[in-house]
């Protein structure tokens, strides 16, 4: 039988994602929030799953390192990778990205300066729009970019809005909605179709059933 290989992403999706790949028949083989491994075997002997940060994901599954992988929506959109399929939304780790500013900032109508980790998806946003900006690349504390002046808008995920509205920002304009997408290897799916099919068969089911 084939080796198959499941990229999964630490943190939050990988807490949403485990209940999902159990009711699949995917099961770890040790408890994997007590450990610091990155590997592990699961229940079927062909099937190891890898934990990796979100923005490596892809690129582990695109360049074939690993078969199949869970990773947001949001990651995907910032990747912009050819060497995968989407075949399914998991519904999972649902958010929204979105823009947000200081209260009370009125909207600018020249240049505008956003901080953001997701550069290309905001440099899409902007420019769809036909607005000028200039953005500079943050990977964390975003809500204190408007409030020291660093920038005057920022493109993050909002999940609640609490974060947000403790640090005096509100949002703005909707991008998208970001959920957890499942993706595969485009040259996998051709050699080791069988198997990678049977695992999205039986996420797919878990996600009808579960709607």
């Amino acid at each position: 039988m084939t080796h198959i290989t499941l990229a999964l992403t630490k943190g939050r999706i990988l807490n949403d994602a485990l209940p999902l790949l159990r009711r699949a028949d995917i099961v770890p083989s040790e408890d994997i929030a007590g450990s610091r491994k990155l590997v592990f075997f699961t229940n079927q002997a062909h099937i190891r799953l890898l934990i990796l940060r979100g923005v490596d994901v892809p690129t582990y599954v695109q360049f074939g390192a690993a078969d199949i992988g869970i990773a947001g929506k949001d990651i995907l959109l910032e990747d912009g990778g050819d060497g995968y399929y989407e075949p399914i939304d998991l519904g999972i780790a649902a958010c929204r990205l979105m823009t947000a500013v200081a209260a009370g900032a009125q909207p600018l109508k020249g240049r505008v300066i956003v901080a953001t980790k997701y550069i290309n998806v905001a440099r899409a946003f902007y420019a769809q729009r036909g607005r000028q900006a200039e953005f500079i690349k943050l990977y964390g504390a975003m809500e204190l970019a408007p409030i020291l002046n660093l920038a005057d808008e920022i493109v993050d995920i909002v999940d609640t809005g609490n974060t947000l509205r403790a640090n005096g920002l509100v949002t703005r304009e909707h991008i998208a909605d970001i959920s957890s997408r499942v993706i595969v290897n485009r040259a996998a799916m051709k050699t080791k179709f069988a198997d990678i099919q049977s695992i999205l068969d039986a996420l797919r089911a878990v996600v009808e059933n579960q709607s």
